[in-house]
């Protein structure tokens, strides 16, 4: 066998981080009869909001998903402020971060495998990179907090920008097999399920030679849950006397951390592949004392 096929064999050995990815996937799409029949899940469930992007409509999803959860509460009239949906996504930052994202995610699940397939990888200019890590807090402000707030459609209801018009999970765990086992709905489609379509095969595309472009540029979760990174009791954290300086951590880091300038930076997704890669056993994660977070975050800082 090729070495280039069989590293990528080796590649797709479980490690800790990505069972927990199968498991939270199988936990949040566990209604196996609605992919089999082709119909969304209406149990009591569905009320509760999970932690990732989950789409409602996803034939097997037992739960809500926050964002399409929070365009709703916003944009439907007579809205309430939304507490119990924020309360959710303010509890899972302050407990993961963006841990979230690199250990519960299955749309980042998705992504990280397409990226083992062993085709070129692509390295996006730094000016460029840096520019489109912002892209996803304008998504997060504009397509899901402004817009819903101050359009409605039909009847009161809200309108979901970012689910209708962007979100690729949505298209890939709802529209896709929904299509798929309605033939009625196929002869339905038009152009706005084609358009999402396009978003969708352009992001698994780009996975394939950039490590998780959605969860860098678009993501409005990931934004959101960015904003606990500094804070949150899941940490990871570097012993600096012990490390030796030879970026095998930064080299690895999916989403191009720099590591051992500031480990626990809004980017970093807690996957713990630099923690894996590390040789000399300088990176530690988990939930961590308070006082050693505070260490941290000096050392962060300085």
């Amino acid at each position: 066998m090729p070495r280039m096929h069989w590293n990528w064999v080796k590649s797709l050995r479980p490690r800790p981080q990505r069972a927990l990815q199968f498991m939270a996937a199988a936990l949040f799409n566990g209604y196996a009869l609605g992919f089999q029949k082709g119909q969304i899940f209406t149990g009591k469930t569905k009320a509760l909001c999970v932690p990732v992007l989950n789409c409602y409509s996803c034939p097997g999803a037992l739960g809500a998903c926050p964002i399409g959860s929070l365009q709703a509460a916003l944009g439907t009239q007579g809205r309430r402020f939304p507490f119990y949906i924020l309360g959710t996504l303010m509890l899972f930052g302050v407990l993961l971060g963006r841990g979230v994202c690199g250990l519960l995610c299955p749309f980042g699940l998705v992504q990280d495998l397409l990226h083992k397939i062993p085709l070129p990888k692509w390295r996006v200019p730094k000016k460029i990179d840096q520019g489109g890590r912002w892209v996803k807090y304008l998504v997060l402000l504009g397509m899901v907090l402004v817009l819903p707030a101050l359009a409605t459609g039909v009847a009161g209801a809200a309108i979901p920008y970012f689910c209708k018009y962007l979100c690729p999970a949505g298209t890939l765990e709802g529209g896709v097999p929904l299509l798929i086992s309605n033939p009625s709905l196929r002869q339905a489609m038009g152009g706005l399920f084609t358009w999402k379509l396009l978003v969708l095969v352009l992001i698994l595309a780009a996975s394939v030679g950039i490590h998780r472009p959605f969860c860098k540029y678009l993501c409005p979760l990931g934004a959101f849950y960015s904003l606990f990174n500094r804070l949150s009791l899941y940490r990871m954290n570097l012993d600096k006397g012990k490390c030796v300086g030879c970026k095998a951590c930064e080299s690895s880091c999916p989403m191009g951390v720099s590591v051992t300038k500031n480990i626990n930076s809004t980017e970093c997704i807690r996957c713990g592949k630099c923690k894996a890669q590390c040789p000399a056993g300088a990176i530690t994660s988990g939930f961590l004392p308070e006082k050693q977070q505070e260490n941290n975050r000096q050392e962060t800082q300085g």
